[in-house]
């Protein structure tokens, strides 16, 4: 995806805002990593900025969806390994949340770094309690492939392609890889993926089932507006209730599950949007949800 809509607000002088683009356009939230030179592959400084537009997305009334996407030809080529400073680099004494500013590393730091910083991006798109759409737009490696994953929908261009790429630089995923894959294609496929590190097309993704719909290129941006646009118009607050109920599903039992799905249906039942969903039906009219 080469291009994003334009945000009414007033662009800041910080230099990260230029490498994750956000703008809110018909209540939905693009946030467009552009990276391209590197395939957008994260920066602490990105990787935090990311978060921050997730939550925003969470408690801002006037957003109703979320669209992840890029530019150039890679949508995320996983975290920046090649070393240089963030941008933006903090204070003497201050550390971007995950990562080791300076001095030896000491046992346990390794686990700090992934706990604060990759499973806090993912952690984020999950508990993000608007719809969010992967709109994935050329190569998805890493925790950039765990990026598009951890999100609700997946749209592919037929260009895209997944890789599990932590094999091949003898790393172990991270990023919730290993919590995400099982769920989504079961264990053994799962440890296919990561056990060879092979690039999976977005038609394979698709087969696999963790991806929703692969389309030509240039219909990548329609399609997940299309998409962002119609989950905007629906019941906010039951959308994010249903995302909860699914998200904790495989990690609950029975009896959990079922008390979950009832305390979600008592919460609803007190909102605008189910009152009118209701109202509507006994009606026979459309139903106009306001997102609350």
């Amino acid at each position: 995806m080469t291009s994003s809509p334009e945000t009414s607000a007033a662009k800041s002088a910080d230099p990260v805002d230029s490498l994750v683009l956000h703008a809110t356009d018909n209540h939905v939230a693009w946030i467009t990593l552009n990276r391209p030179e590197a395939l957008n592959a994260i920066t602490p400084d990105q990787r935090e900025r990311l978060i921050q537009h997730l939550s925003h997305a969470s408690c801002d009334p006037g957003v109703r969806a979320v669209v992840i996407t890029a530019t150039g030809r890679g949508f995320c080529a996983g975290a920046d390994l090649r070393g240089g400073p963030p941008t933006g680099e903090p204070p003497a004494g201050e550390q971007v949340a995950g990562e080791q500013v300076a001095g030896e590393r000491v046992a346990g730091d390794v686990a700090r770094m992934i706990r604060l910083g990759a499973q806090r991006l993912i952690g984020a798109v999950l508990d993000c309690e608007k719809p969010v759409i992967a709109a994935v737009n050329g190569t998805a490696a890493g925790l950039g492939a765990h990026l598009a994953l951890a999100c609700d929908l997946v749209l592919a261009a037929d260009s895209a392609k997944f890789i599990e790429v932590f094999v091949r630089r003898g790393l172990v995923p991270d990023g919730g890889g290993a919590y995400l894959l099982p769920r989504l294609i079961g264990p053994q496929r799962a440890k296919e993926l990561m056990f060879f590190g092979d690039a999976l097309t977005a038609a394979d993704a698709a087969r696999l089932g963790l991806v929703n719909r692969v389309v030509p290129a240039d219909d990548l941006e329609k399609t997940a507006r299309d998409w962002a646009e119609r989950l905007a118009t629906g019941p906010t607050r039951a959308l994010a209730l249903t995302k909860q109920l699914v998200n904790a599903s495989l990690d609950t039992d029975r009896t959990t599950a079922f008390a979950a799905e009832a305390a979600a249906q008592e919460i609803n039942m007190t909102t605008t949007d189910a009152n009118e969903g209701v109202a509507a039906f006994t009606e026979r009219r459309t139903p106009h949800y306001r997102g609350h």
